[in-house]
């Protein structure tokens, strides 16, 4: 973990809709003026998709599609090429918008858990199922990571680089709610030591860079995040309750920022940008917290990847999260 890194007050999550790498990476930088990211693109099929670009970046692993998913192989196949043609398309975007920017910028990247609940072994059940198959999986991907941000350091030589882990799937792994391929079992729950372990392993690869662990699930595991040794957990902000107190208290008070994903990934009016972060402030009065930290706390963000929202919509969602992060900064009372 990071010695508490600072962050910028706004971003997004990662996809966006369409297909056009210049157009979405404009946006994502030209709306995030000192926090932007590089956007995902799943419209453009296979490969594009959350899981089939993290597939694409594992080493000596390869993945294919399947009609049943995503399915490891022996050999690169024209999927794991046409995941790391676009992901090469959108870097050379991203290169193209961030000349001469000094600054964060946010890249993401599918965690191991959520990988090991997508990808399926040969015999056809997913990794989860084997224990090994798991950790041959967390070494890929900490390599694959490492590689994608030497590259970014060539090509962005100002950015301080972000990692976003994505792990949608890992209460579901922690809570042995993963089904097997039959429908009819499912998957047992890893040991919670050698869970935590493989999440910071893949954490670690960042060195010293700062790491945020995004999940828009319920119940979000805020403590054993915090332990894998995340710097920021980025969740869904409507999926609290009173519950999760504790443990946000606890990590507000230990250093930990919030990505509070705040303003909805679909389609639907958005509230004015004080009203979007109202329930952020009323998080803060129930927790007893000093409101002047609301600011060096939070980055306001959509509650989840903005995919299945209209071009229009996903823009208006990005930049209304920079005016909900700028009125909690103005007003955090």
């Amino acid at each position: 973990m990071n010695a508490n890194p600072t962050f910028g007050p706004a971003t997004g999550i990662g996809s966006l809709p369409g297909g056009d790498a210049r157009e979405a990476v404009k946006a994502a930088t030209g709306t995030f003026d000192d926090f932007p990211f590089l956007p995902e693109l799943p419209a453009r099929g296979p490969g594009a998709d959350m899981i089939g670009r993290t597939a694409g970046m594992l080493v000596e692993m390869y993945a294919r599609v399947e009609p049943s998913g995503w399915r490891l192989g022996d050999r690169p196949g024209r999927d794991t090429k046409r995941a790391r043609s676009w992901l090469g398309e959108d870097l050379d975007a991203l290169e193209e918008f961030t000349q001469g920017y000094e600054g964060q910028v946010k890249v993401q990247a599918v965690g191991p858990w959520t990988l090991a609940a997508a990808l399926e072994l040969r015999n056809g059940e997913l990794a989860l199922s084997d224990l090994g198959a798991c950790r041959d999986l967390a070494g890929s991907l900490a390599e694959g990571i490492r590689l994608h941000l030497d590259e970014l350091r060539r090509r962005i030589p100002g950015a301080q680089l972000v990692l976003q882990l994505d792990e949608p799937s890992l209460m579901a792994v922690l809570r042995g709610q993963v089904r097997t391929a039959s429908g009819y079992r499912t998957h047992r729950i890893p040991d919670r030591q050698i869970a935590e372990a493989t999440l910071r392993e893949v954490i670690g690869v960042h060195g010293d860079g700062p790491v945020v662990v995004h999940s828009c699930a319920p119940d979000v595991p805020f403590a054993f995040l915090r332990r894998a040794g995340a710097d920021a957990v980025s969740f869904d902000f409507s999926l609290l309750t009173e519950r999760d107190d504790d443990a946000i208290g606890e990590a507000v008070e230990g250093g930990t920022r919030l990505f509070a994903g705040v303003v909805p990934g679909t389609d639907g009016p958005l509230s004015d940008p004080a009203g979007s972060v109202s329930g952020v402030r009323t998080l803060w009065r129930r927790l007893g917290l000093h409101p002047g930290l609301l600011a060096e706390a939070v980055t306001v963000t959509p509650s989840c990847g903005l995919a299945g929202a209209s071009p229009r919509y996903a823009w208006e969602a990005l930049a209304h999260c920079v005016q909900a992060a700028r009125s909690l900064a103005d007003n955090p009372e």
